[in-house]
């Protein structure tokens, strides 16, 4: 429980750190332990594979027919199960091949490692905060984007700032999702998470996805108690892995305390620790 007075600068000093992570939840909470904190973990996303997929196998047969001048892969999770989806229509090696044919985007290290494992090269990774900015970016730097046929792989959510800043530019876009996000099945951590933060005992929160944010306090909405969390929020510490996340605390009221130098999850939860005393200590001053 948190511990009002508690002045330990030995990282989050005992404190209990609440995470929205879903798939990577065992090694947040083992991070968060590391650094001396008491994990509360609250899975707010589920991956939801959408099943018979048309517009998958679409894409597989306009990319062997040459048809996408782009694609553009965003998540690795994203990437592997399009892999998985796709196969009837094209497998690993004729999918690589036809990759190789086209400029191939990878929203950073998760899907450059996939397209490694594929054996596909002369990609275009994206740097860091790998944002759609970036993306966007990479691909201008690339190329002259208007009138460019554009296949983005989506993930989880529509990526519509993208698509936005892609069809300003003059490219046609075409969104190839191969999962959704929904909550959990079981979402009774999360509520018992979210009334930890109602009633302050909580007062430390991790986010790394701009849909862990819209799920939680949709959540909170739904149980009445949105509020008093954000009160706890706004009293306590929040953290955000990069911009798209931010955007997305900003938007709810919530700016946070802080983004890590790396939008990586190592980086946010050491950063974290490293000032939870002092951010903390200054909030209960005023």
């Amino acid at each position: 429980m948190e511990n009002g007075g508690n002045t330990d600068t030995g990282g989050f000093g005992g404190r209990p750190v609440v995470t929205f992570e879903s798939r990577r939840a065992t090694e947040m909470a083992s991070l968060i332990g590391r650094h001396g904190g008491a994990a509360v973990s609250a899975p707010a996303l589920r991956e939801l594979k959408i099943e018979d997929n048309p517009s998958a196998r679409a894409f597989a047969r306009a990319l062997a027919a040459g048809e996408w001048d782009v694609v553009v892969l965003l998540t690795g999770v994203g990437t592997r199960a399009l892999v998985d989806e796709i196969a009837p229509e094209l497998d690993r090696v004729a999918f690589a091949a036809a990759l190789g044919r086209t400029i191939t985007i990878a929203r950073g290290p998760k899907p450059a490692q996939v397209l490694r494992e594929l054996g596909v090269t002369g990609y275009v990774n994206v740097p860091e905060p790998n944002t759609w900015r970036e993306v966007l970016a990479a691909l201008e730097a690339r190329v002259a984007t208007a009138g460019l046929r554009v296949a983005v792989q989506e993930h989880g959510a529509p990526s519509l700032e993208l698509y936005e800043a892609l069809a300003r530019a003059g490219a046609l876009v075409t969104a190839v999702a191969v999962y959704k996000w929904a909550l959990p099945e079981d979402t009774s951590p999360l509520r018992a998470a979210l009334h930890s933060l109602a009633e302050g005992r909580a007062r430390i929160a991790l986010f790394t996805s701009r849909s862990q944010v819209e799920h939680a306090l949709a959540l909170a909405v739904e149980e009445r108690i949105v509020d008093a969390v954000k009160n706890t929020l706004r009293r306590g510490l929040v953290a955000s892995i990069g911009p798209v996340c931010t955007e997305a605390l900003r938007a709810e009221g919530l700016p946070p305390d802080l983004e890590p130098t790396h939008p990586k999850m190592g980086h946010l939860v050491k950063e974290s620790a490293a000032r939870a005393t002092a951010i903390l200590a200054a909030k209960d001053a005023l």
